[in-house]
């Protein structure tokens, strides 16, 4: 019998077990009193090979025989417990119902962590209390916190990151995941997993695109946020990203395992995005087949495959070929069986009593004291852009409070449900005796043109009918962002769908992993509209219909079809909502417009925005109410940047079942806002390719952005002022004294930033390097004191590859807002020149100091990033010491050359290296040439198919 056949009977045989008789004596893995490494080798040593292979699944099977149950990884947990799939019914997604707590990139706006390690204390007891429900639905392992820092605010998934600081985000990702595990020092309340290592900051072809990053930048930026929290001990292990990062898939990346472990002495449990392990073979091609994809999944330091829904099956048997093959060991497999026992341990699985966390029960699930601490984090969330004097509002006698936010709550995909909903047209309320609202939407009618009949909601579909607009024929259009809407039947209340080629009015809010309630009426030069639908999966290579626009079909419904074949509509208005706000604004002593983004609407998990304009209808409708009542607030509700200004602007995310409350205590002052943004707000939609990811060449975040800002990272204003006095720089300390300056208490968020003034090195402008939120009386100071360490200041030195303190002088900067900068000093710090490039050594290609046009690529399918580049491209190596005999690590499909030049790419030709073809972009050999030795700027301009791993301009006697 095969090895194969043999695991799969045992397998079987495993499964079907029932409980042996008890022994006298309790298995050592059962005694709490031992040590971890003890219980995991005595219960690995009674595993057998098949319920080994079967613990390395995202859903791990029962073992009878050793009593041990089952167990699933993955609850979602991002901002409150979300939900989880079930075993028997993998694709049943089972929404929690609990607290919600602000979207990720809001709590981040607190710039609080002390209050982000609560909030993710109650989200740990809620995932316990669920647990407690159902210990087979709600797993202990929950995949959170999201720490990509947010480099572009377009990426889809931006409202589940924190910031586009490292440090901040770092922060409140130690902070959250801190709560999330309890404060017992071996114990854990739950595992919580950091999302997504690395680089991953797209949702357009995720698994096919590749992300460019420098040796410097991947060090300095995109892993600091991955290796503070690690480091700090405040989670249990990372989960790889779909993307590929200098062309190989995460989910091959040993970083995993030989970098990310080495950022503690703990256990680290690794595991792999939904469905990430299938990539490989399917649309990136990366392997072969299945077997060996997942034998280098499994070597890349991931311990847990999400894979095949409840099924692990399929893994058993692809991993036994793997080990038939030789690709893979049972040494290799025990490794990570014991990263995930090691796990379950310290979640108290095989104590006799459970560990410490066993008494928590579902009495903590939106608990009265989980939702006062919701309201307090969505009020300290939110962040007052603008004011022009209306805030905070003083007992006004009447209000009227409108737009399509006004009266509605949503959660994102990564939210559970809502037990109830405070809107902040109820917080209003309670404040305030006469309210008026009104959405502010046009309702529309559609007529076609061809035909002069109307788009109306009928029993089974959407069809042409009526020459005279009915309910069922009049639609009200919300339009949310970048020109994409929905619309909602006035006659049944349901939304305009498409289902597959056909439309249809049946759901009540855009919903799925596909939103199919997403449509933009594109106005043509003669008036007339074409309706495309933007359904998410109108970007599926197996949808077959690039571009969809709504057309008429022969028997009078309608469906989706090429744009060329079109139908053309009149938009006629049938009532407009906006007018109707504004006079209902005009009416009132104050108005409240509370527009913003729906988390489902253009962009979200698998899906980018085009851009970060607000719609068109929201933005007429604050014009329109702002003209009716010069005492207007706007507040704005999105999960993102977006371009849209009024005098007075207050933003949050959506922050949950307490919106409303939070929204209503700033407004009216019961709450000082002191929120800061996390995050760039852009004045353009002029911003590079969401795909390059070297934000020193793209001038993205504020780390590199110069200019043309709408609201820098840091800004939030508050209802009293601040005075900022006597810097003191000394030692490793910097203080600095802050008053509250105004009338009333406040909380201030003391920023520090540091700028060094020359380097062997591109710099960032500015870095921030410390922050606290303090609370002041008015008339009150404070001596704010950061800590700012010599090491603290160093830079990836990619000349000799470690990191370095240069010898410079560094502008330290506190102040309120990364552009409002309170209080400067200066810091001379004696560490070292960095000393020319010896480019006699072997010099990776990757260590560039500059390129233009090359590609980052694999060295081979395990390790290694190399240079691609064809004609016309290069890179440069600056101040360099050279020698006269040239030997490149090259590969070529075709064959190629590299021109070294001096001074820039056009400059003096020293030396031709010709590359010939070497079998294949893995089939790596030598080429060399010869020059004048010498000292100063090189330029390899690539001509031709060249992959180049290395250089070095020996010495000759």
């Amino acid at each position: 019998m095969s090895l194969r056949l043999l695991t799969a009977a045992v397998l079987a045989a495993s499964l079907l077990t029932a409980p042996a008789a008890h022994a006298t004596a309790e298995p050592a893995f059962r005694d709490p009193g031992l040590p971890l490494e003890q219980r995991v080798a005595d219960l690995l040593g009674r595993l057998t090979l098949p319920e080994k292979l079967g613990m390395l699944h995202q859903s791990q099977p029962a073992i009878p025989r050793l009593g041990i149950p089952y167990h699933k990884n993955g609850t979602e947990a991002l901002h409150g417990v979300a939900w989880s799939n079930h075993r028997d019914d993998n694709w049943n997604m089972k929404l929690a119902s609990g607290t919600v707590f602000p979207q990720a990139v809001g709590l981040a706006s607190t710039w609080d962590p002390a209050l982000v390690k609560r909030v993710g204390d109650a989200v740990g007891d809620e995932a316990r209390g669920h647990n407690a429900l159902d210990p087979v639905l709600w797993g202990l392992q929950l995949w959170a916190p999201v720490v990509d820092p947010l480099r572009d605010p377009r990426a889809g998934r931006n409202e589940e990151g924190y910031s586009e600081d490292p440090l901040l985000s770092g922060t409140m990702a130690t902070a959250y995941g801190k709560g999330l595990q309890g404060d017992d020092p071996f114990y854990l309340k739950t595992a919580p997993v950091l999302k997504h290592y690395l680089g991953y900051n797209n949702e357009t072809d995720r698994s096919l695109t590749s992300s460019n990053l420098t040796p410097r930048l991947k060090r300095e930026y995109y892993e600091q946020p991955f290796r503070q929290a690690i480091s700090a001990d405040a989670a249990t292990g990372v989960m790889a990203s779909y993307n590929l990062v200098n062309g190989r898939p995460n989910h091959v990346n040993r970083d995993l395992d030989e970098v990310v472990r080495s950022w503690t002495d703990r256990t680290l449990y690794n595991v792999s995005d939904a469905w990430g392990p299938h990539a490989l073979t399917d649309p990136e091609k990366y392997f072969d087949d299945k077997p060996e994809a997942f034998a280098a999944v499994l070597k890349s330091g991931q311990d847990s495959f999400t894979i095949d829904g409840a099924d692990s099956g399929p893994l058993v048997e692809n991993l036994t070929i793997a080990l038939e093959r030789g690709l893979i060991t049972e040494a290799d497999v025990d490794r990570a069986v014991g990263h995930a026992l090691s796990v379950r341990f310290r979640l108290g699985h095989f104590d006799p009593d459970g560990g410490p966390y066993r008494d928590i029960g579902p009495e903590v699930i939106d608990s009265a004291e989980h939702r006062r601490l919701n309201r307090e984090a969505a009020g300290k969330a939110a962040v007052l852009l603008r004011n022009s004097g209306v805030l905070p509002l003083r007992d006004p006698g009447s209000a009227a409070v409108v737009g399509p936010l006004a009266g509605k709550l949503y959660g994102d995909w990564y939210a559970g449900s809502m037990p109830y909903q405070v809107t902040p047209l109820d917080g209003i309320k309670e404040r305030v005796k006469d309210v008026t609202t009104a959405q502010g939407l046009e309702r529309i009618a559609l007529k076609h043109l061809g035909s002069g009949k109307y788009v109306t909601a009928t029993a089974g579909n959407t069809a042409l009918a009526d020459t005279t607009p009915t309910a069922a024929s009049q639609w009200d259009l919300t339009d949310w962002v970048s020109g994409v809407s929905t619309l909602r039947n006035a006659g049944n209340g349901k939304l305009l769908g498409g289902n597959w080629r056909s439309l249809d009015t049946d759901d009540d809010e855009p919903n799925g992993w596909y939103v199919q309630q997403q449509f933009a009426l594109e106005k043509q030069a003669d008036g007339s509209h074409l309706v495309r639908y933007a359904g998410f999966e109108s970007v599926e290579s197996w949808y077959g219909l690039r571009d969809p626009y709504v057309t008429v079909n022969a028997d009078g419904t309608l469906g989706l079809a090429p744009k060329a074949q079109a139908a053309r509509f009149a938009k006629e208005i049938v009532s407009d909502g906006v007018a109707e706000a504004a006079e209902r604004a005009r009416k009132a002593d104050v108005a409240v417009v509370v527009v913003g983004s729906h988390p489902w609407v253009h962009g979200r998990e698998f899906h980018d925005r085009d851009d970060l304009r607000l719609g068109e209808g929201q933005l007429r409708l604050v014009k329109a109410v702002r003209a009716a009542n010069p005492r207007t607030v706007v507040v704005l509700e999105t999960s993102y940047p977006v371009i849209v200004d009024a005098p007075t602007l207050l933003w949050t995310t959506h922050a949950g079942a307490e919106t409303g409350h939070a929204v209503a205590d700033v407004l009216f002052g019961d709450v000082n806002p002191a929120g800061r943004l996390t995050q760039t707000w852009y004045a353009t939609d002029d911003l590079p390719s969401i795909l390059d990811y070297d934000l020193a060449k793209t001038g993205m975040t504020y780390l590199y952005h110069r200019s043309g800002e709408l609201y820098p990272f840091g800004h939030g204003l508050s209802y009293t002022t601040f005075g900022y006095q006597g810097l003191r720089v000394r030692g490793d300390e910097v203080s600095v004294k802050v008053t509250n300056t105004g009338d009333v208490a406040g909380e201030e968020v003391v920023q520090l930033y540091t700028r060094q003034r020359a380097s062997r090195f591109d710099q960032p402008v500015k870095r921030l390097r410390g922050f606290e939120r303090i609370a002041l009386a008015p008339g009150e100071s404070r001596t704010v004191t950061f800590r700012l360490a010599r090491a603290d200041l160093a830079v990836w030195d990619h000349t000799r590859e470690r990191w370095a303190v240069e010898s410079a002088t560094h502008d330290v900067l506190v102040g309120s807002s990364s552009d409002r900068i309170r209080q400067r000093a200066t810091l001379r710090v004696k560490g070292e020149t960095i000393p020319p490039r010896d480019l006699s050594r072997t010099t990776r290609a990757m260590n560039f100091d500059d390129y233009s046009g090359v590609a980052f690529a694999d060295e081979n399918k395990v390790a290694g990033d190399v240079v691609a580049g064809s004609s016309g491209d290069w890179i440069s190596f600056t101040d360099a010491v050279y020698g006269g005999a040239l030997t490149a690590g090259v590969a070529s499909v075709a064959g190629g050359s590299i021109e070294v030049r001096r001074g820039s790419p056009a400059g003096a030709l020293l030396a031709t290296v010709t590359v010939p073809a070497t079998g294949g972009v893995y089939a790596w050999g030598t080429a060399t040439a010869s020059l004048k030795a010498g000292k100063g700027d090189l330029y390899l301009v690539f001509q031709g198919d060249v992959r180049l791993r290395d250089v070095a301009f020996k010495f000759v006697d």
